[in-house]
């Protein structure tokens, strides 16, 4: 086993696990990461794919008892009804668009002065967004209506710029749309379940050659783990944030991140634009 890929693993799946449903762009450190420790190349390609899944694994196990309850009571129940109604309503626009401009956006990007930029400019928008008189018209995700659910589908639109933030752009479009912190925050959860499941179904087919042969088992064992067990700490432990506190502090971590990219770079300290390549 070579022991600097282990450590490579670990080191993104933990990155993975953390940042994928708090509001910092987890593509976003991860092309970061991945750059500063030269994970990089087809087979980060595919090992980010497995890490994602494990991710959503992870959410969707510490929501199972919901899960399960929305299930069982789709065909009788008007709530269960009206829940994933909403969610199918939230999941089309970003669909619609990554499946139009995925690959340009891959392509153009995909790097680290892109994200830092987007961090900046979420982290800003988070400050504005929090500092503004929040009127809540959903205390819970069940309160819901399908117009407030399309407003956040489109709201995560804005997460196809790596540096955004998926669950940024569907936390902040939920308090401008009448949600409540907390449902704001669970209808992200909720949200992420069929975007990522889709997304990561979509570039399993696209690179499947990559998954050809097992050499790389261990490797994407080890990111898997780790993602999981850390994206279910994240989430826990941001239900509990939330509960008393802003997401002011997330925005000021994205702004003070993004300048040092920044910096580093306008001061020639770290080449951001070659790393990596």
């Amino acid at each position: 086993m070579d022991i600097w890929l282990a450590i490579q693993a670990f080191i993104l799946g933990v990155v993975e696990g953390l940042t994928e449903f708090l509001p910092v762009s987890s593509t976003g450190h991860q092309i970061i990461v991945a750059d500063v420790i030269g994970f990089t190349g087809q087979r980060a390609k595919a090992f980010n794919i497995i890490i994602q899944l494990a991710a959503i694994l992870a959410v969707m196990w510490e929501y199972r008892r919901k899960i399960i309850e929305i299930v069982v009571g789709l065909p009788r129940e008007a709530s269960a009804q009206r829940f994933t109604v909403n969610l199918l309503v939230a999941f089309f626009p970003a669909v619609i668009l990554g499946l139009t401009f995925a690959d340009l956006i891959e392509q153009w990007l995909f790097n680290p002065i892109t994200v830092a930029s987007a961090l900046v400019v979420g982290g800003v928008v988070m400050l504005w967004a929090e500092k503004r008189q929040h009127r809540i018209a959903a205390e819970t995700v069940d309160d819901m209506n399908w117009q407030q659910a399309l407003k956040i589908g489109c709201a995560q639109c804005l997460a196809l710029v790596p540096g955004t933030s998926r669950s940024a752009s569907t936390i902040i479009g939920g308090l401008f749309f009448g949600l409540s912190r907390k449902a704001a925050t669970e209808f992200s959860f909720f949200l992420a379940m069929p975007t990522m499941v889709g997304a990561t179904v979509y570039s399993i087919y696209k690179h499947r050659e990559l998954f050809a042969g097992g050499e790389d088992l261990w490797v994407f064992a080890i990111g898997f783990v780790t993602s999981f067990v850390f994206a279910m700490l994240a989430v826990r432990a941001l239900l509990k944030f939330i509960a008393n506190n802003s997401y002011a502090l997330f925005a000021w971590y994205r702004i003070v991140f993004g300048i040092l990219i920044l910096m580093t770079w306008q001061l020639g300290f770290i080449d951001w634009t070659s790393v990596g390549d």
